[in-house]
């Protein structure tokens, strides 16, 4: 009874007019940017964070939820209509969803994406509702040592789960941490790392770290390969699916949904993961694996439903623990501390109006994303023909302007340079620039809860062995780094992330 209350609270959040429109706004953005490759859910809601400062928390929140589960939908169409995944969880799409474009069938590929997606972010914002509240009870529990037990299994979790070499993800880490270390000691006031520059005291500004290395390097990144982009369906016809392909996504759709909510809480990014092995488990289980890689329409079905319920449930170490999954968790995080929030489990008692809004906006968002989709397919079609050197000049500017409002701080706008020229050079050796994002949010976290729990200890490391969660928490962190360096899981791990470049 105490769920249906809350869900009636976070209901009532959401149908207002302006949660609904913005709500609205942020799935529309969100699959444009889905539709758009090279820009992505990340960027986008780095760009738009400044926007948000003037919001609401709650409609903000909603906002930019929205653009992130918009984009697994937004994702797809590209990856099926032009080989070209929008979004890197719907790379796998593109394998068999292009083929089926190709045979004529490019309806029947959007439309299963459609729906698959549709069931599984039903599916998996349920499992959001009913398991985000008693982890959260469970978090009042944590100690200091246990928080920085968590955080360390997080960042390690999320190394083992990147794309690309390890040792440049630790490395990205461990900048991130240093980034994150840049303003006054939390106990002493001395400065660090500032270089007498009084802007520094209070740390590098969020907005520009997220606006800089992820939008600003990503357009650079992007105009430096801009191709033109060649539709192969100019036309999408018949958007619905016969009986027997109704029959052929049933058990692809419920299997992939069971797996991304259950992958989407890994740290590193759990819905990429979904996707590729929602794909590897329906190859494996048909009845005829040639099949796959010909236009196999489980291979769209499957894959589409992991992706959207692991975005889902990537919510709840967010929300429950103040921990992201990966980097648009991290960037939602920097939404919280912008609104004054601080997140973790206190925001179910804390903030319930805003806890269970953004759990409901989920279910509102997904029906609006599937009556968006399928109607828009034109406009999405016409979207892809649209020259990067024409939407990124206007895109940054507005970014400038939106980063400058917040604290009104032209050093906030010079900053987004700097940082955008040190993530496009990261980008350019390789260096996954995700792991530094979650490393600056969690540094500062990182550093509080060690220096507490050796106070509160008098000095004694052993704290962190003789607390039962927190040596478990470290014990799965030592293991996760041993099977992400054993040589046949780092060779599976690579030939799961290849299918993004």
């Amino acid at each position: 009874m105490e769920l249906i209350a809350n869900l009636g609270l976070g209901f009532d959040t959401v149908l207002t007019s302006t949660n609904l429109f913005y709500c609205f706004v942020g799935v529309l953005l969100g699959t444009l940017v889905g539709v758009l490759p090279g820009i992505g859910p990340t960027a986008t809601i780095g760009l738009l964070l400044p926007i948000t400062f003037n919001f609401e928390p709650v409609t903000s929140l909603i906002m930019l939820a929205g653009i992130y589960y918009g984009a697994q939908y937004g994702g797809s169409t590209t990856a099926i209509l032009i080989n070209l995944p929008g979004e890197s969880s719907s790379a796998v799409t593109a394998i068999d969803g292009y083929k089926m474009a190709r045979q004529g069938r490019a309806g029947a590929a959007l439309a299963t994406a459609a729906l698959g997606s549709f069931f599984a972010g039903t599916v998996a914002t349920l499992v959001l509702a009913v398991f985000a509240p008693p982890l959260a009870e469970m978090a009042l529990q944590f100690g200091s040592p246990e928080y920085f037990s968590l955080i360390v299994l997080g960042l390690l979790a999320s190394v083992a789960l990147a794309h690309g070499s390890i040792i440049k993800a630790l490395a990205m880490i461990v900048l991130g941490l240093l980034l994150g270390l840049v303003g006054q000691d939390i106990y002493s006031g001395q400065p660090r790392f500032t270089f007498g520059r009084f802007e520094l005291y209070s740390g590098i500004n969020f907005v520009s770290v997220a606006v800089g290395v992820f939008g600003l390097a990503e357009i650079l990144k992007n105009l430096e390969h801009e191709s033109v982009r060649e539709v192969a369906v100019k036309h999408v016809k018949n958007l619905w699916l016969s009986k027997e392909d109704f029959k052929r996504i049933i058990a692809p759709v419920i299997r992939g949904t069971a797996l991304g909510s259950v992958l989407g809480v890994l740290p590193g990014g759990g819905h990429v993961l979904s996707a590729f092995a929602s794909y590897s488990l329906e190859k494996r289980i048909a009845k005829d694996p040639s099949k796959f890689g010909t236009g196999a329409i489980e291979g769209v079905a499957g894959p589409e439903s992991a992706n959207n319920a692991g975005a889902q449930t990537s919510f709840i170490p967010m929300l429950t623990l103040g921990i992201p999954a990966h980097p648009v968790m991290a960037l939602m995080i920097g939404a919280f501390i912008i609104q004054g929030i601080t997140p973790g489990p206190n925001v179910v008692t804390d903030e319930p109006e805003l806890f269970w809004g953004i759990i409901v906006s989920m279910w509102v968002g997904n029906l609006m994303l599937v009556l968006l989709n399928l109607p828009l397919i034109g406009l999405w079609v016409k979207m892809l023909t649209i020259p990067y050197r024409v939407l990124f000049p206007a895109i940054i500017a507005f970014a400038s302007i939106g980063t400058f409002s917040i604290n009104l701080n032209a050093f906030d706008v010079y900053a987004i340079a700097v940082l955008g020229i040190i993530g496009y050079v990261l980008v350019k050796f390789d260096c996954e620039p995700a792991p530094l994002l979650l490393g600056f949010v969690l540094g500062p976290l990182l550093e509080e809860h060690l220096r507490r729990a050796m106070i509160i200890s008098r000095g004694d490391a052993m704290v962190f062995l003789e607390r039962p969660i927190s040596a478990g928490l470290l014990a799965l962190a030592v293991i996760a780094v041993i099977v992400a360096v054993i040589p046949a899981v780092r060779a599976k791990r690579e030939e799961v992330f290849q299918e993004e470049d």
